[in-house]
């Protein structure tokens, strides 16, 4: 109750009193403070003392006094309303006497007919009538008979709410909820070990007290937990109650006639059809005319139709039907949802980002109504695009091979099953001042011959690594190349130095291979005095000059031959007999490649005009076949027939160099860009394999010609690769590489590391040159 003024009267009017009591109602009294306590305390009195006061002020219709009252001044300043006026009229009069003048009217109302009221008449605080409703008894019918009592009164708010409070809500009078007690940690304890019936060990977030559930409850838990019906005796499939009759009636459920609307023509048809008529006859509408089937087709116009035989077909796995369209979102709408507006950030997002990375191909818009929305820009984009998704679409559904990748790679063999191989340095070879740029091992595997930038020629011994001779060729120009002649019968040594080739006998070795080497370089003179020369043209340049040495110094330290060509040598190989040997010159163009002949002191030039820069030669181990590697292929020629066998197409952009294998049907080529690739000769021109393992170019490779199946390669990074290399005379298996070290040792200078290597002619070492100026040996 709001309230009042502490200068404002009210009225009091009773019926049993002779005179109405008037009782002033003030902010000062005691009756006004039992009353608002009262209203504090409870509910319900609040809502008696409303009903009180209501009823206090009003008038009684069948009294003449309240007639009077209504007709007269009022001694209040309260002025009654019409309904209150009304409801004074409607209303039984209220008396403010004992329980028996109640208990009286109780009885005339039933005497009347009425039912008993279901309410008590009593005081309340101040002497005023009070009504008492009985509690509502729900019948079996009401949607409350099952409903729960509900003591707390707080609703859906969590009891940690009224943590920091002694109580823990209100109940349905507006009373506090006392807390309830709990006991110790050891009571606790003790009720979790004896578990009494019903317990949960929840608590009841209504009352804060330990949930307990019936008995029958507990019951239907488990009946729910098994998958079974709630409620038992239940029938899931009742018998089928059959709401309407299956016989047909006869009779109509109405006799009504039918009305004469439905008989008479209608005048709003009428008018429609003679306003169709008038359209037709004035050639607005026009009557529709099927498309003529004999109507020519424009020939230079093809068209496709890709979906045209796409008849109807059965669900099947391998069955792809057409693709068909997404369906339009929210925010394909002209007037979509705001959240799915974009704002003033997004929005520029999207302008700034490139259009493969827009997530779409639009912005939402909001458009007020569909007659503004403009056109779509990439309508003919969209539509292509679907063109080609139902073009490019697989009309089949393909079973997809999975295939571990692992198992695709070939079970390469442990390299510790693949020894013997180098390992380790042995020994290093120091002495030469400047760049060794090339070495070789002699056929008895005993010395070895290295030459480099400083002009000298030094021979070592190979397991000591203790220097035996050595002689300065040249002062201005480097040693190029220096290879021995193959064979044990004799000891000769190769050497190219610019455009010059010389023979070298080392006075290192017997007097009996001394006597046979020096016969064989001096078999030539003696022929070239008893052939002269066939040239028709007396005063034409031969391709090479055979003389002895002029230096006296060079004649005494066993250089006893040179021969004099056009251009700088850089490659010099022996054929398998020791007679014949080869010579490149990559500046020599059309005289670039000579085949020499010892025994003869002849020099010829295979080739009036070579396709490409020549980089190498080398001839066959066991047949007359002839290799010239130029930049990118390399050429095999029949000596014996003089033709070209085949052309070997590497796909390098520069080969270095090559090598043959012993067996004569696969060779390895090194390439600067970096790659080695194994060729079989007998598979394909084409690369069998293409080993890449170092980082910068390759400048030399070489096979192990002692039966050992080991071939190596050296590169600029400072490093030489040791593989595996097996060949089998079986035509069915193809060859085995595996790469099984990596020997490293040689410092880079000037970009330059390892120039060349050679194998041991019987053991798995090698030796190596590098621009540190070192020879190493690998064993």
């Amino acid at each position: 109750m709001a309230p009042r003024d502490q200068t404002k009267k009210r009225k009091a009017i009773t019926r049993d009193g002779p005179a109405a009591d008037e009782v002033v109602l003030s902010d000062g009294g005691g009756d006004l403070e039992a009353s608002f306590l009262d209203g504090i305390l409870s509910q319900s009195e609040d809502g008696a003392s409303e009903a009180s006061d209501s009823d206090e002020s009003a008038v009684d219709g069948e009294s003449d006094e309240s007639s009077e009252e209504f007709g007269g001044s009022l001694d209040s300043d309260e002025v009654p309303s019409d309904a209150d006026a009304d409801a004074g009229k409607n209303t039984k009069p209220l008396l403010n006497g004992s329980a028996e003048t109640n208990h009286k009217l109780a009885e005339e109302d039933e005497e009347d007919g009425d039912p008993p009221p279901n309410y008590v008449i009593t005081e309340d605080a101040n002497g005023n009538p009070r009504y008492v409703y009985q509690d509502i008894d729900p019948v079996y019918a009401s949607d409350d008979s099952e409903a729960p009592q509900t003591t707390n009164t707080i609703g859906n708010i969590p009891l940690s709410f009224y943590d920091s409070y002694p109580h823990i809500g209100y109940d349905i009078n507006g009373k506090k909820i006392a807390r309830p007690a709990k006991g110790e940690a050891l009571d606790a304890l003790l009720d979790s070990i004896d578990i009494p019936n019903g317990w949960t060990g929840l608590t009841d977030p209504n009352t804060g007290k330990p949930l307990e559930i019936s008995e029958q409850e507990l019951k239907l838990l488990k009946r729910i937990q098994m998958n079974e019906v709630g409620e038992e005796g239940y029938d899931p499939y009742p018998a089928t109650v059959e709401y309407f009759t299956s016989k047909t009636e006869l009779m109509p459920l109405s006799a009504a006639p039918e009305p004469k609307r439905r008989f008479v023509p209608s005048k709003h048809e009428a008018k429609r059809v003679m306003k169709i008529v008038k359209a037709i006859r004035e050639g607005r509408i026009l009557p529709y005319k099927p498309p003529l089937d004999n109507e020519e087709e424009d020939l230079d116009v093809k068209r496709y139709d890709i979906w045209a035989n796409e008849a109807p077909r059965p669900d099947h796995a391998m069955n792809v039907p057409a693709p068909k369209l997404p369906p339009p979102g929210y925010d394909e709408s002209y007037h979509p949802p705001p959240e799915y507006l974009p704002d003033r950030v997004e929005k520029k997002a999207w302008e700034e980002a490139d259009d493969e990375d827009r997530q779409k191909e639009y912005l939402p818009t909001d458009h007020s109504s569909l007659r503004k929305v403009p056109g779509y820009d990439k309508f003919i984009k969209e539509k292509f695009e679907r063109c080609l998704d139902l073009y490019l679409a697989p009309r089949i559904r393909r079973s997809k091979l999975n295939i571990d990748p692992e198992s695709l790679l070939p079970k390469l063999p442990s390299p510790d099953e693949l020894r013997p191989f180098p390992t380790t340095c042995a020994t290093i070879f120091r002495g030469h001042k400047g760049r060794v740029r090339s070495l070789a091992v002699d056929p008895s595997g005993i010395w070895l011959a290295s030459g480099g930038d400083d002009g000298t020629i030094r021979i070592w011994e190979l397991l000591t690594g203790r220097q035996l001779w050595h002689v300065k060729i040249s002062s201005e120009e480097a040693i190029n190349v220096v290879r021995w002649r193959p064979g044990t019968d004799a000891v000769i040594l190769s050497v190219a130095t610019g455009s010059d080739l010389y023979f070298i006998i080392p006075p290192i070795i017997f007097p009996d291979l001394e006597t046979r080497s020096n016969y064989i370089l001096d078999e030539g003179f003696g022929h070239a005095a008893s052939k002269p020369t066939t040239t028709s043209d007396p005063t034409k340049t031969p391709p090479a000059t055979w003389t002895r040495p002029s230096s006296p110094r060079l004649s005494d330290s066993g250089v006893l031959l040179k021969t004099t060509l056009r251009s700088t040598i850089k490659v010099i190989s022996w054929h398998r007999r020791g007679d014949y040997l080869t010579t490149v010159s990559p500046s020599g163009q059309s005289s670039s490649v000579a085949i020499h002949t010892l025994s003869k002191h002849l020099t010829q030039q295979p080739f009036r005009r070579l396709k490409g820069l020549p980089q190498s030669a080398q001839f066959h181990p066991s047949k007359p076949i002839f290799f010239v590697a130029t930049q990118r292929t390399i050429r095999s020629y029949d000596l014996a027939k003089q033709e070209l066998l085949k052309i070997i197409q590497p796909g390098a952009r520069w080969i270095s160099s090559f090598d043959v294998h012993p067996l004569g049907d696969n060779l390895i080529v090194g390439s600067y860009d970096k790659r080695l690739l194994w060729h079989d000769l007998d598979l394909s021109v084409r690369p069998y394999k293409t080993l890449r393992y170092h980082g910068k170019a390759i400048r030399q490779v070489k096979y192990h010609a002692g039966g050992l199946p080991l071939f190596a390669d050296a590169s600029d990074d400072g490093s030489l690769q040791v593989f595996h290399g097996k060949v089998v005379g079986d035509m069915m298996e193809n060859a085995t590489i595996v790469p099984v070290k990596v020997l490293r040792g040689h410092a880079v200078k000037g970009n330059l590391g390892v120039l060349d290597l050679d194998w041991h002619p019987r053991e798995p070492w090698c030796v190596s040159a590098g621009a540190d100026g070192t020879c190493r040996l690998w064993m």
